[in-house]
C-alpha cells in the first residue's frame, strides 16, 4: 500500500477492510474471533479490541499456515469448528461464513474457491473426481497444466480447530517462497481421511486488496452493492451511480437522494428527507421531511428535526435544528440550538470558537436572525426575538426584542460626484 497506514486500516466505504470482515463474521453467529498481527500493528489490534476480538502477534512472518499456530495460542481452551479469514477481503459476507460451515459439518473441513475473470497469480483449487478438493498448488509453484485451472483459492478455510493447530504444526516449507502454507493442511487432513469440500463465492466476495489500485476497486464494488441494498428498500436516487454512501449510512425508505451527494460515517436520513445535490453529511441526523442543499455540508454532531429546511452553502456543526426551523444561505451554524419555526438569515454566523473553547449559542422558537448577523457566543435570542440584518450579538436578547448593533447611516449629498470628479482629474494629469 505504501503507507503509514497499516492495510487492513484502510478504509472501504468509511470504514476499516478488518471492520468489514469482522462484521461479516460476527453477522455468521461467530463469537469469538482473534486476528494475526505484526509485531508493529498497534493500531491494528487497538481497532480489533473495539470490536470485541483478541489479538496474537506473528513474529517472524512466516506464512499463513504459521500465522494460524499463532492464532492457536489464544484459542487454547477453544474446541469446535473456527474458520480462517482475511483482513483485507471487505467484501466478505456473512453467508460465505455460514456456507462453509454447513459444508464442513458434512465433511470435515470447507475451503472457498471463487473464479476470478483473470486467475493472475492466484493459488490453483485441484478437485478429484467427486468434486472434492485433492490439493491446492500456489502459482510460483504450479505447473503450465495446473495454471490452466480457473478454480482459484480464496484462503477462507473451515475446520476443527484442534485438528487445525495440530496439523499447522507438521506443516513444511518446501516451496518458492520458503513460507509455511495454510493450504498445504488439506492435503495433511486427507491423509487422515478428512475431505474437505469446496464452496464456490463470487469474485467481488472474495476481493482482496494488496494496492491503491485494488483499494479503489473494492470501494466501487462495495458502494454498488449499497447503492442497490438502498434502491431495494425504497430509497429515492436518480443517478445512484454518483452517490456514495458509508457502510453504515441509514437511509429509511421514501427518502431521496439528488446525485452528487456524499454520507460520511454515521449519518441517518429518515423517511420523506430530501437530499439535494452536491450535499456532504457526516455523523448527522436528518428529520422526516427535512431539506438538505444544495450544497449544504452537516458535520458531526448535526440534528435537523421534521421539515428543516438547510439550503445552499449552509454549513452545520454539533447543532440541533427544531422542527420547521430554516438557515437557508450561506450560513455557519456550530455548537448551537435553533428553536422550532426560527429563521436565519443568509451569511449569519455562530461565533462559538475563542481560540480555546467552543461555547453554545441559543436561538429560541419563532425568532428571526436577520441577514449578515454574528452571534458571539455564549449567548442567547429569546423565542420570537428579532436580530437586525448586520448586527453583532454579543449579549442576550430577551423573548419578542429587537436587537439591533449598527452604525447610524449617513448621507452626505453630492459626495460622489465630486469624488469622481476629483479622481478623473488626478488620472488625467
Amino acid at each position: 500500500m505504501k503507507s503509514a497506514t497499516p492495510k487492513v486500516m484502510h478504509a472501504v466505504a468509511g470504514y476499516p477492510m478488518l471492520g468489514h470482515v469482522i462484521a461479516a463474521l460476527r453477522g455468521a453467529g461467530i463469537e469469538r474471533i482473534v486476528v494475526v498481527t505484526h509485531k508493529e500493528g498497534e493500531e491494528v489490534r487497538a481497532f480489533a479490541a473495539k470490536l470485541g476480538a483478541a489479538s496474537v502477534v506473528q513474529e517472524p512472518r512466516l506464512g499463513t499456515g504459521h500465522a494460524a499456530a499463532v492464532a492457536g495460542e489464544a484459542l487454547k481452551d477453544f474446541s469446535g469448528p473456527l474458520v480462517v479469514a482475511y483482513g483485507d477481503m471487505p467484501l466478505t459476507t456473512s453467508a460465505i461464513f455460514e456456507a462453509s460451515f454447513a459444508a464442513q459439518a458434512k465433511t470435515g473441513m470447507a475451503i472457498v474457491g471463487f473464479r476470478p475473470a483473470d486467475p493472475g497469480a492466484y493459488g490453483r483449487m485441484i478437485l478429484d473426481k467427486e468434486g472434492l478438493l485433492d490439493r491446492i498448488v500456489e502459482f510460483k509453484d504450479a505447473s503450465p497444466a495446473e495454471r490452466a485451472v480457473t478454480l482459484c483459492n480464496a484462503g477462507i478455510l473451515a475446520i476443527d480447530a484442534k485438528s487445525l493447530f495440530r496439523w499447522a504444526g507438521r506443516l513444511e516449507n518446501n516451496n518458492a517462497q520458503k513460507e509455511y502454507y495454510l493450504t498445504d493442511v488439506p492435503t495433511l487432513a486427507r491423509k487422515e481421511s478428512v475431505r474437505c469440500a469446496v464452496v464456490e463465492a463470487s469474485e467481488s466476495e472474495m476481493m482482496g486488496v494488496n494496492s491503491r489500485a485494488e483499494l479503489a476497486a473494492a470501494e466501487a464494488a462495495m458502494q454498488a452493492r449499497l447503492r442497490a441494498k438502498a434502491l431495494a428498500n425504497a430509497v429515492g436516487m436518480t443517478a445512484p451511480e454518483t452517490v456514495f454512501l458509508s457502510a453504515d449510512t441509514l437511509l429509511e425508505p421514501d427518502c431521496q437522494i439528488d446525485p452528487y451527494v456524499v454520507f460520511g460515517p454515521g449519518v441517518t436520513v429518515r423517511s420523506g428527507a430530501h437530499i439535494k445535490s452536491f450535499s456532504h453529511l457526516e455523523g448527522a441526523e436528518v428529520g422526516p421531511g427535512a431539506i438538505v442543499g444544495p450544497y449544504a455540508r452537516l458535520r458531526p454532531g448535526a440534528v435537523l428535526e421534521e421539515n428543516v429546511h438547510v439550503g445552499n452553502f449552509v454549513e452545520v456543526k454539533k447543532s440541533r435544528l427544531e422542527k420547521g426551523a430554516k438557515a437557508n444561505h450561506l450560513t455557519y451554524l456550530g455548537d448551537a440550538r435553533v428553536g422550532a419555526g426560527a429563521n436565519i438569515g443568509a451569511g449569519t454566523i455562530t461565533c462559538n470558537y475563542d481560540g480555546f473553547a467552543k461555547h453554545h449559542t441559543d436561538i429560541g422558537a419563532g425568532a428571526f436572525i436577520g441577514s449578515d448577523t454574528s452571534l458571539v457566543a455564549p449567548v442567547k435570542v429569546g423565542d420570537g426575538a428579532i436580530t437586525g440584518a448586520g448586527s453583532v450579538i454579543t449579549k442576550d436578547v430577551a423573548a419578542n426584542s429587537l436587537a439591533v448593533t449598527r452604525a447610524e447611516q449617513k448621507e452626505i449629498p453630492g459626495w460622489a460626484e465630486k469624488f469622481r470628479s476629483r479622481k478623473k482629474a488626478e488620472k488625467d494629469k
